[in-house]
């Protein structure tokens, strides 16, 4: 068996047997991967990290040829964010980052970009508020990162320019204009504001979309569009995304 290191985010573990855990990681050099660390339960020095979810480490691994369970012999914390552990509504926060990649990436699937976001924001939680603006940001990139981006530049059924009028289809995954609207008559009107600012945030670098302003009607729609598009194409909704939504009418200002 070959042995690998790599840099790696948790994204969740369970324990097996009596003795162990496998953890569910991704990792920048070979996307998501599934490790077996054997004994960790009853000899806890027996690695330096305590594999929490959303936290930054170094791992040593054996990769299987014949399985998708690898052996992980050796796992470093680099960064547990522990001010982020602090909050309840950023530990939601990163809960639903871990939650939204293990649900888009396909086992093994390597994709560096996704996992320098997904850092860039765990490493922002750590001293900015604005949590909601980092999920929104997140969202809507990592969507066009995995390949899932909905098709805001032009009629997603004719390809023609969108003036007017302009409703979003969740199930074609993009806007219609006025002639192509019939195909789906469950599409909805969107606001202009909400497909500028989505493609604001598609274009510019995270610290340039972190000074983007958006007064609430759009905000709450641009939240409302990601929210469905992901339900509808992931066929379900994130247990952590349901967590953040109750704990919207406890969030304070500015969080």
């Amino acid at each position: 068996m070959p042995i690998h290191k790599t840099e790696a985010i948790v994204l969740r573990k369970r324990d097996f047997r009596e003795t162990s855990i496998i953890a569910e990681f991704f990792t920048r050099e070979f996307g998501k991967l599934s490790g077996l660390l054997k004994g960790i339960r009853t000899d806890q020095k027996k690695f330096a990290s305590t594999l929490e979810p959303f936290s930054f480490n170094e791992i040593v691994f054996y990769r299987k040829r014949n399985s998708t369970l690898h052996l992980v012999s050796q796992c470093d914390v680099r960064d547990n964010f522990n001010n982020t552990r602090s909050s309840i509504f950023k530990v939601g926060a990163g809960s639903l980052i871990v939650e939204l990649i293990g649900a888009l990436m396909q086992e093994e699937d390597q994709n560096e970009g996704i996992f320098n976001l997904a850092m860039t924001c765990l490493k922002e939680l750590e001293t900015n508020n604005n949590v909601d603006k980092i999920l929104t940001i997140f969202k809507i990139k990592v969507l066009a990162l995995s390949g899932f981006k909905p098709n805001f530049d032009s009629c997603v059924s004719c390809d023609s320019k969108v003036m007017d009028q302009t409703k979003f289809s969740l199930a074609l995954g993009g806007l219609l204009c006025p002639k192509c609207q019939r195909k789906d008559l469950k599409a909805r009107t969107i606001f202009r504001g909400t497909i500028a600012s989505i493609s604001h945030i598609q274009r510019n670098d995270f610290r340039i979309n972190l000074n983007l302003g958006m007064n609430p009607e759009i905000k709450k729609e641009l939240d409302l569009i990601l929210n469905l598009f992901l339900n509808f194409h992931l066929e379900k909704q994130l247990k952590s995304q349901r967590v953040m939504d109750k704990l919207d009418d406890f969030l304070p200002a500015g969080i």
